[in-house]
């Protein structure tokens, strides 16, 4: 299998790494960005690379043989990146890269984020912990609840009757798997809406992903951290693939560097290239958004957190 790492080179040149650097890679994924920062780094560099994922860490640990820098694998959350370096006993980084897309081999790990396949409807990307499941939000979860998630989280145009169709379906059998899902999504749905670009299924799935997960919850928690531990002129360096997502990252940067903590570097987010989407179609609601810290080294606090996702 093979993964195409989205938005690469520029990446890199916005983070501008340096041989010496200490560099978080928060999400190892399948591990094309960390195998390209790591060949930017001298054996007085250092890279920490984590993932909630086992699978990635395996990749990222084939990455790194043979580089002379140091290198840190941590296997959970970057929601958790100070934690993290407080076990690993670094105390400032200079640069931080978040790619927040999930890689190819997400959709074959059988853990039920395809909906082209029959797997388990677990959509976890570590260990599923008992009651935190997919499945188990579908299966008790209130009509309510479900419509709320697919409408905010998905975006989705159907969310109610999409959520009645899961309460309806669930009262005769649990709804156990990814196709027993579309199914209900797909009778739960105008048969035109079947028909268009993208599967009908698709929001509802990364509506649920985003939720089992807490993605953007682990996204603000991440972005506060890793902007707490750069260094003077650290870069972190965000990659987004959703609207929410990227209004978050955006948002976050933009009170920082209000309340006197960085510079924002883009103004607008940089987006693939038309040679990159020819290649990797995948990339096209990819964007880059970098930001650099200043001299001063007070922390991001709680209220300033809730300040910032108002």
């Amino acid at each position: 299998m093979t993964h195409d790492s989205v938005l690469l080179q520029e990446a890199l040149e916005g983070l501008e790494i340096q041989a010496t650097d200490t560099v978080v890679d928060g999400t190892i994924g399948g591990a094309g960005h960390f195998k390209a920062i790591l060949s930017k780094l001298s054996k007085q560099g250092t890279l920490v690379g984590i993932d909630a994922d086992a699978e990635a860490v395996v990749r990222g640990r084939e990455a790194a043989k043979g580089s002379e820098a140091t290198v840190h694998f941590v296997e959970g959350n970057f929601r958790s990146i100070e934690r993290h370096l407080d076990g690993l006993q670094i105390e400032r980084i200079d640069k931080a890269l978040f790619d927040l897309g999930w890689s190819a081999y997400h959709l074959s790990s059988g853990r039920g984020f395809s909906f082209r396949v029959d797997e388990p409807l677990l959509m976890t990307y570590g260990e599923a912990e008992e009651g935190k499941t997919a499945a188990d939000v579908i299966n008790s979860a209130t009509e309510e609840t479900l419509s709320e998630i697919f409408h905010t989280l998905g975006e989705e145009r159907f969310a109610r009757p999409i959520a009645r169709g899961i309460v309806k379906a669930r009262s005769r059998e649990r709804i156990l798997t990814t196709s027993q899902l579309v199914d209900v999504i797909l009778e739960s749905t105008p048969s035109w809406y079947h028909t268009r670009r993208i599967h009908p299924a698709t929001k509802t799935f990364q509506a649920l992903r985003l939720y089992v997960n807490d993605e953007l919850g682990a996204l603000r928690e991440g972005l506060t951290g890793a902007v707490n531990r750069l260094s003077s002129k650290g870069r972190i360096a965000v990659i987004t693939f959703h609207s929410l997502e990227d209004r978050i990252v955006k948002n976050f940067f933009r009170d920082a560097a209000h309340e006197g903590v960085g510079t924002v570097l883009t103004k607008k987010p940089i987006e693939p290239s038309k040679e990159e989407l020819m290649h990797n179609p995948r990339a096209r609601s990819a964007k880059l958004r970098i930001f650099e810290r200043n001299g001063a080294h007070a922390n991001v606090t709680n209220s300033y957190t809730a300040y910032a996702y108002a």
